[in-house]
């Protein structure tokens, strides 16, 4: 289990933040993190013309890498109109 919390908690970058989280309370607030990240990717695409299913589960599963990388995408709407 020690491992596995390590893994997660580098994976979410809470590690960086709080590096003595006891599993249970890591992988609660790593739960409650990235359903906050998968709504703001889901929120983000669909500003930019992106698919907002596919990047509601990127940000469920990678949390703040895939908001990182959605950010950095080019928006695909027509701004002209």
């Amino acid at each position: 289990m020690d491992t596995f919390a390590t893994i997660l908690g580098y994976w979410t970058g809470l590690r960086l933040v709080a590096p003595n989280l006891d599993p249970p309370t890591l992988v609660g607030t790593a739960l409650v993190v990235n359903v906050c990240n998968a709504i703001t990717c889901r929120l983000i695409a669909a500003n930019i013309g992106r698919d907002p299913r596919t990047w509601t589960v990127a940000g469920l599963v990678a949390g703040i890498w895939a908001v990182g990388a959605l950010t950095l995408l080019p928006s695909r709407t027509d701004r002209s109109a």
